[in-house]
């Protein structure tokens, strides 16, 4: 709810290269960051402007692959602008933690464990699949993938965790998220438990659809 702070590249690429990542401009004018293991990636994809999701432009797209000579991605991921920093960094630090981040054991009730350990409601009419935090701003639920989110499994029926937060109903989205059907679901546990955290966390700026939304502290 909070937003990026319109810092969402650099944060991140903070993380990033604190991780030890290595990083190369690439000739789509995007930023390519790769792990020291090579399984995994993660581009800002801004400039490009690869696809929308919600009406908005991809910023960050994540992926993973078994092995480093693999020329093909077992998942992605995706983040519009707007997506709170500190959540995409947590998530980053736990791909970054994992020696098989391609593999996952858990089911999607540690989705909604994680979310509901928050505070967060789990949809009445579909209480395996989705949860809404408790001013129903921001979703997260298990739907079919939109168009043009890439996976390793072939099929057209396949599902994969949504974010998004609409402050405001039926007003544009304030920003949006996708995770392939390959994501293991304890990484999707990771992004929502800390975006669902309650920690106070520092911004400069506000977006505007949040009025009345959040609780502010101001420091000189």
């Amino acid at each position: 709810m909070a937003g990026d702070d319109g810092a969402l590249a650099e944060r991140i690429g903070d993380t990033l290269a604190g991780l030890g990542w290595r990083m190369w401009p690439t000739s789509r004018n995007t930023l390519l960051y790769v792990s020291p293991d090579e399984l995994c990636g993660a581009e800002w994809t801004l400039a490009a402007y690869p696809f929308e999701l919600g009406g908005l432009p991809v910023a960050w797209q994540l992926s993973a692959r078994s092995h480093a000579a693999s020329a093909m991605t077992e998942w992605n991921a995706y983040f519009t602008p707007g997506v709170p920093y500190e959540a995409l960094a947590d998530l980053l630090v736990a791909i970054d933690a994992r020696e098989a981040p391609d593999i996952g054991y858990e089911g999607p009730e540690t989705v909604l464990k994680a979310l509901g350990a928050q505070g967060w409601i789990r949809d009445v009419d579909r209480p395996r699949t989705t949860a809404t935090d408790p001013g129903f701003s921001c979703s997260v639920s298990l739907e079919v993938l939109p168009p043009l989110v890439q996976d390793a499994d072939p099929r057209s029926d396949l599902v994969g965790w949504q974010v998004w937060a609409e402050p405001v109903l039926g007003a544009p989205y304030l920003w949006c998220a996708s995770f392939s059907a390959s994501v293991p679901h304890d990484l999707v546990a990771a992004f929502a438990s800390s975006l669902a955290s309650p920690v106070p966390v520092p911004r400069r700026t506000l977006p505007e659809s949040t009025e009345g939304r959040l609780s502010v502290v101001h420091r000189s």
